[in-house]
């Protein structure tokens, strides 16, 4: 994980974008897990640069194997107004695709992409996803 700059101030209940090229994979993931384990407490948003018709059904199926339902999730264009209204920016893969504002802090996430991968290969993927979005829950609400 690489922060692209110190962390400026977070408000008590922070907006947290992720972002990867299709919305349809490892963002979709992050944000299902964040919702789940933040329960409400976070802002959460997801976004691509270039966005899929819909889900990848394989991550679909192996977040529903944890407890998480993307069924209704869509993939979102990503808009700089989407970037503006976030105090963490999480990318994954989007490169310079991603509208950069300062004050914003940004992090970026090595991750294997799910597109085209099997079950098994995207269970390792959705298992590291979850155990960042554990570590951000924990720094973003340090009282929980």
């Amino acid at each position: 994980m690489t922060t692209t700059q110190p962390t400026p101030s977070i408000p008590s209940t922070p907006t947290v974008l992720f972002v990867c090229v299709h919305n349809a994979g490892r963002s979709q993931m992050a944000a299902g897990y964040l919702e789940q384990l933040a329960g409400g407490r976070i802002d959460v948003r997801s976004a691509g640069s270039e966005p899929a018709d819909r889900i990848n059904p394989v991550a679909v199926e192996a977040m529903r194997e944890d407890g998480v339902d993307l069924a209704a999730a869509t993939p979102k264009v990503l808009t700089p107004e989407a970037v503006q209204v976030a105090d963490v920016v999480i990318t994954m893969g989007c490169g310079d695709a991603c509208p950069y504002f300062p004050g914003k802090r940004y992090d970026d996430w090595k991750l294997d992409d799910p597109a085209g991968q099997g079950i098994d290969a995207v269970r390792a993927i959705r298992d590291d996803i979850k155990a960042r979005v554990t570590a951000l829950v924990a720094e973003l609400l340090p009282d929980v």
